[in-house]
Parts: structure tokens; C-alpha cells; sequence
């Protein structure tokens, strides 16, 4: 998730051999300018919304920001981590956890399709001695927690990478997929073989693990960088999947075709999530400003559906998800991302009445300067659940109630969640 580099974006005003889902008939090109979305997924009969408040946590895993605290540890060590954080997780009073097993076309599970994730081990490719993803299965399910599996869709390698490349990775298996975006490696959305390599990646995991959930953040297209001489934004590379687009005939603007491709993307995930285990509650937890023309009035800053190409409230209002998690990572006094405000407008574009869980920026309680105070965290929980009685939210992160950062955590227990 995009969460060091959002306070300063927010203040501006601004293969594989699985098989994998059919494509999509490709709709004609006058309903994707009038839409820029595919065809509609099939209906699926959802359950009623859940019966109780949703307090969850993300476990983030790129760059060890969550677990295991550091690459190299022992197998026996990782483990005693993750019995740890669930117990912290129980004792608090949540009960889901979100866990990072992606982070860049790796795996934090048993993967034939992807290598291991250096963050394990500190090698990519490298097997950590067990498998990672059945004990935190294990260990959250005998405490009654929902264990929900994070994938970042195209991101292929994050920038505080270390380790080499394994020779299973993506981008030596399909150099013609990925493209470099600054300090990152990223599989470019246009291919149509990124999105059924993801695909592939989804199913393989739901048809062997038995997770709750399946949940996707917000990175779809990467968030622009700026070439330091010219200080302008740089385009994101997709020039020859672009070209292949146009020759086949597309008719489509560059920016429509991009929000197109990950529109595909994220109804065929919501289509195969419930085809492969039904039940399963697929989330999005997306940039937390709507997108221009659908704010309230005094919001501004960074628009994902023109920078990131992420249209979602077409996919809130096509129901391409069974909750939405927008990052509402700005305090209540912060005029112009104002939570309260930023709240109301995602319930208000919500016609099918989906579940929204904000995620909260928990982490900002710190030893830093800017560091909330516990109150902050606290007052949103409040204003959650005046809004939206029994709906949820996500804090970000786990290692903060961990920590029990200014007493957060044992606020949070004597207070919010004194109850079950």
C-alpha cells in the first residue's frame, strides 16, 4: 500500500500452466467509451452483510514492516512471531487479520508459480523450512480470526529489494510483461498475459488454502514519479502494449484504455473469487479520495482514477466487491482530506449497499514528531460507528497495536472494543 509517500500526495491539492478464468468477450469499442468498463460479471448471490463489526488489521509483509520482523530469521522464530500477533490481535479484540502474501509476483505461501519472498528468508527463491501461510491459517482460525489473503496485483518488484532475482521470477520468465517504473519492476496492466498470470496466481491459492477473503490495495497502475530534472510526472512505459492495442483496431483514449484494463481485472477477480470457493469476501482497499466531481465540497488532492487509472466507484456501483476498505489515513482536523466528510462521500456512492471498512492510519501513532495521539484513532472509530452502526474498519498497521503505541492498544481494549 501506498502509505509512507501519502501525506505528501494528500497535501497538494492536487505460467503459467494453470489454467486460468475465460476472457471476457471483448464488448465493442462504443461501450467502452461509454463506460470504460468490461462486459457485466455474472450476478452472485451474496450472504447478508456481516453480523457484527469488523475489526481487522493488516499484516503487511514487503520490506518486513509487519512480519517477520526481519528477513533471516529462524523458521521456529517466525512462527513464535505469528502466534504473537495473533494473540495480540484476540487480546485486543479484533477479529480478521489481512495478510500481505504477494507483494511482488512472490509468494509468502507454497507456489509453483512464483518464488519465494526474500522478506522470509532475505534470498528470493529461497523455501523458509515451512509453510508460512498454513500456520498463519492455523493460528488465526483457533482464535476465532478471519484470515484474509493480500495480493498486489501487477507491482513485481518493490524498491527496497535486496536479494537477486530468482530465475523463476516473472521478470525472467516474461521480460515482455514487465516494465521498469523508477526503482520498481512492475507487469504492465495492457498485456493480457499480466492479468491472467494474476488470475492464476488467485486461484491457485483459493483451491489449497482455506482463507476468508481475498483482498487487493492500491496499486493498480503505479503512483507517478517524477524525473528529478525536468520535474514532471514520467508516463508510465507501456508503449508496446499500447501500440498492440491501437493496431488490433482499439479506438479508445490511452487513459480510458488503461482504466479498461484494470477494470477486467478487478471484475474477473470478484467473478473468479466466488466461482473457486464460495463464501469467499473479496475487498478493496483503495486510495481514500473519490474520485473528481464526486467529492464533497472543500476535499482535494491526489486522483486515482486519472493517476492510477483505478475507477472505483464504477466498481462499488457494479458491486466487483463484497467490501470496500478506502484509506481514510488523514486526522479529522485536516481540512481539505477531512475523515468525517471522506466517510459520507463513500457511503454515498454506494448504491448496492456493500460493506465499507475505512482503513484507519494507525501507524501514525509514532515516536515522530507528526505522531498521532491515541484520540485520533479513537474519535474515527467513533465516528464509524455513528455513521455505519456495526460495519468495521482496518487499522494499518498490525505492528503498532503490537507495539502498543502510546497505549493504543490497551485503549482500544478498555475502550472501543471492551465489548465483543
Amino acid at each position: 500500500m501506498k502509505r509512507r509517500e501519502l501525506l505528501s500526495l494528500a497535501s497538494v491539492p492536487l505460467l503459467t500452466a494453470c489454467a486460468t478464468p475465460p476472457a471476457p468477450v471483448s464488448p465493442t469499442d462504443a461501450a467502452l467509451n461509454a463506460t470504460s468498463a468490461p462486459s457485466p460479471a455474472p450476478a452472485v448471490a451474496m450472504g447478508p452483510p456481516p453480523p457484527r463489526e469488523w475489526r481487522a488489521a493488516w499484516i503487511a509483509t514487503v520490506a518486513n514492516i509487519d512480519w517477520p520482523s526481519k528477513p533471516g530469521l529462524s523458521a521456529e522464530a517466525q512462527q513464535a512471531e505469528i502466534v504473537a500477533l495473533c494473540d495480540t490481535a484476540k487480546s485486543i479484540g479484533l477479529n480478521a487479520l489481512i495478510l500481505q502474501v504477494r507483494t511482488a509476483n512472490d509468494a509468502l505461501y507454497e507456489s509453483k508459480l512464483e518464488p519465494w519472498s526474500e522478506y522470509l528468508t532475505g534470498t528470493q527463491g529461497q523455501h523458509p523450512g515451512y509453510d508460512p501461510l498454513t500456520v498463519w491459517l492455523r493460528e488465526a482460525k483457533s482464535r476465532g480470526l478471519e484470515l484474509h489473503a493480500w495480493f498486489n496485483p501487477y507491482r513485481s518488484r518493490h524498491g527496497s529489494a535486496k536479494s537477486p532475482v530468482h530465475d523463476s521470477h516473472v521478470s525472467k520468465t516474461h521480460p515482455d510483461w514487465v516494465r521498469r517504473y523508477g526503482d520498481q519492476l512492475w507487469m504492465d496492466p495492457g498485456e493480457p498475459a499480466s492479468a491472467e498470470h494474476t488470475l492464476a496466481v488467485v486461484r491457485d491459492l483459493l483451491s489449497r488454502y482455506a482463507v476468508d477473503g481475498v483482498h487487493i490495495d492500491d496499486y493498480f497502475y503505479p503512483y507517478p514519479i517524477v524525473d528529478p530534472a525536468t520535474k514532471q510526472e514520467v508516463d508510465f512505459p507501456d508503449e508496446p502494449s499500447w501500440q498492440k492495442y491501437v493496431a488490433k483496431g482499439g479506438s479508445l483514449s490511452r487513459h480510458d484504455w488503461r482504466r479498461y484494463n484494470v477494470n477486467t481485472l478487478v471484475q474477473r477477480l470478484y467473478t473468479l473469487a466466488h466461482e473457486v470457493r464460495p463464501g469467499t469476501r473479496v475487498g478493496v482497499s483503495p486510495f481514500g479520495i473519490p474520485k473528481p466531481g464526486m467529492r464533497p465540497a472543500g476535499i482535494s488532492g491526489f486522483s486515482q482514477y486519472d493517476k492510477l487509472y483505478a475507477d472505483v466507484e464504477l466498481w462499488l456501483r457494479e458491486g466487483w466487491m463484497d467490501y470496500l476498505a478506502p484509506q481514510l489515513y488523514w486526522p479529522r482536523s485536516q481540512t481539505a482530506q477531512a475523515f468525517e466528510p471522506l466517510l459520507q462521500a463513500w457511503r454515498a456512492n454506494n448504491p448496492l449497499g456493500r460493506p465499507i471498512h475505512p482503513g484507519l492510519f494507525t501507524s501514525r501513532i509514532n515516536d515522530t514528531p507528526q505522531s498521532w495521539q491515541p484520540d485520533e484513532v479513537l474519535a474515527q472509530i467513533d465516528i464509524i460507528r455513528k455513521q455505519s452502526p456495526g460495519s468495521g474498519h482496518i487499522h494499518f498497521s498490525m505492528v503498532a497495536l503490537q507495539q502498543n503505541r502510546k497505549g493504543l492498544a490497551d485503549a482500544l481494549r478498555s475502550g472501543p472494543y471492551a465489548a465483543p
